[in-house]
């Protein structure tokens, strides 16, 4: 069956997205059919609009979405029309020496599921019957969305929908960061810089984690205010271009155990290796553009003992990793809720994306 959707695309880089009405493919084999209920405005998505992660327009965005399945194709198991899902923009095919090892973020086909569903051919089509691209194998920025079911995880259908998108990038991408990549243990310090929806779980993470010392670090004192109610227990307001090194070193006591790259950038990768502490580890969470570049000093890396590590996707194992997270939020010590600064209506989706890139919001949403 073949549906009409509303979607907000990608037309040209550096362009304001626009909104349109799609056509979208039922499932074939392998996949699923999905009425979304909310999407999450992800700043991945932004960087799709403006070329720092290269996925070509015309581009349906959308990968932090949720819904219930209408439809499933052929050969499907363990997912049935009803079922309530998150989706997941990583492709996990299962068979791979990753997948195998329990690494599935690092799967080696991902590659054929970044435009389309695994199959190959496109599902989405504009008005005029010409195909269109889908964000990472998911373009659920979309009223419907048609995806392969490796690429969505089933869920408990007590959690909103609106609250359970958000696993499926910013809250896992931050928390497994802290749980997965660099196992933050009890009583360290922690330093975090950028505060935006990937840093706020990052922060409530280390605070879930039991952190002693938790340093937010931004230029804007709002994502600081928002990162105290996350579990931040100390704050740092910096200025671009200025080294707050000597004041990070003071607050976490002479360098935090870990620290958090959350913005995508090669100088700050650079600050955060620079002010760990002695057997520190700095993980980089954020995707700085291809022509950026960080520096460091082999020798002070063998002779401290310090850790230089990439965290995709927060290593997790979406199926292991999304109940996970959910099952934090119904204990009440996962903060879900308080992420969502605003919803949107879908027409309202080029103010969701100035808001985002403004720095307005912890995490903007988009409503169906």
């Amino acid at each position: 069956m073949t549906h009409t959707s509303r979607a907000v695309i990608c037309r040209e880089l550096n362009k304001p997205v626009v909104v349109e009405t799609i056509s979208v493919d039922g499932p074939k084999r392998g996949e699923v059919t999905v009425k979304l209920a909310a999407c999450g405005v992800c700043h991945s998505d932004l960087s799709a609009t403006n070329g720092t992660i290269v996925l070509p327009p015309p581009l349906v965005l959308g990968h932090e979405g949720a819904g219930a399945v209408i439809e499933v194709g052929e050969g499907v198991t363990g997912i049935a029309v009803g079922d309530h899902v998150v989706t997941s923009f990583i492709y996990m095919c299962g068979k791979c020496s990753f997948c195998a090892r329990g690494r599935p973020v690092l799967c080696v086909e991902q590659g054929k599921a970044l435009l389309t569903p695994v199959e190959g051919t496109p599902r989405t089509k504009d008005k005029d019957g010409k195909p269109l691209n889908i964000f990472s194998g998911c373009g659920v920025m979309a009223e419907y969305a048609t995806l392969s079911a490796d690429n969505v995880v089933r869920i408990d259908p007590k959690i909103p929908l609106d609250r359970a998108a958000l696993v499926g990038c910013a809250v896992t991408t931050g928390v497994g960061a802290v749980f997965n990549t660099a196992k933050v243990e009890p009583g360290s310090s922690v330093a975090v810089f950028g505060c935006g929806g990937v840093g706020l779980n990052a922060i409530q993470g280390a605070a879930i984690a039991g952190a002693e010392i938790i340093l937010a670090i931004d230029t804007l004192q709002s994502k600081l205010e928002m990162a105290k109610k996350f579990g931040a227990t100390h704050a740092l307001l910096t200025k671009p271009g200025e080294d707050p090194t000597k004041e990070i070193k003071k607050l976490t006591g002479g360098g935090p155990d870990y620290a958090f790259e959350c913005v995508g950038s090669g100088a700050l990768a650079e600050l955060a290796y620079r002010v760990i502490r002695r057997g520190g580890k700095a993980v980089i969470v954020g995707v700085a553009r291809a022509t950026d570049a960080a520096s460091i000093k082999p020798m002070g890396m063998v002779f401290e003992e310090k850790t230089l590590q990439g965290s995709y996707f927060g290593s997790c194992v979406p199926r292991i990793d999304f109940p996970r997270m959910l099952q934090l939020y119904m204990a009440g010590k996962l903060k879900l809720d308080e992420l969502i600064t605003k919803r949107y209506k879908i027409d309202e989706a080029p103010q969701a994306f100035a808001d985002l890139e403004s720095g307005k919001n912890a995490r903007g949403v988009i409503v169906f």
